[in-house]
């Protein structure tokens, strides 16, 4: 099952274009990430207060097209395990009223420890293993 988390575009989110500005995407993926973590009973502020931290390392976005002000749309995420410490989230930015795809994108991430070491806590190491497609 796809996991989605509904947005709509305020306006403030918009450049002089009267688009939602590119950099403005990181922000609504992070959220939907973070959701994502969160309905799956993984807290990212406690792992930060243990010294856990989730790390994105590579971002690929491919923008189809633009947002405007008041469009509702929601961003459905699957989680891909990649490596042994190394996981991806495939994102899906779809508006709504028309189920069009406006953005695609691929976050890659890894945990580190106090010491800055990759490594996947059982949290998140037991999360991928609950999503592993066959």
């Amino acid at each position: 099952m796809t996991f989605k988390v509904d947005f709509k575009v305020r306006h403030y989110e918009c450049d002089l274009q009267g688009i939602v500005n590119n950099s403005v995407y990181f922000n609504y993926l992070e959220h939907a990430r973070h959701e994502f973590l969160f309905a799956n009973g993984v807290d990212f502020a406690l792992l930060a207060k243990q010294k856990v931290n989730l790390v994105v390392i590579r971002s690929e976005v491919d923008y189809k097209h633009s947002l405007v002000p008041d469009d509702e749309f929601y961003i459905a995420v699957e989680p891909e395990r990649i490596s042994r410490i190394k996981f991806a989230f495939k994102q899906t930015l779809v508006r709504k009223h028309d189920d069009k795809v406006m953005l695609q994108a691929k976050i890659i991430g890894t945990s580190v420890n106090e010491k800055g070491r990759p490594f996947l806590p059982p949290e998140i190491d037991n999360l991928f293993k609950n999503y592993t497609q066959d």
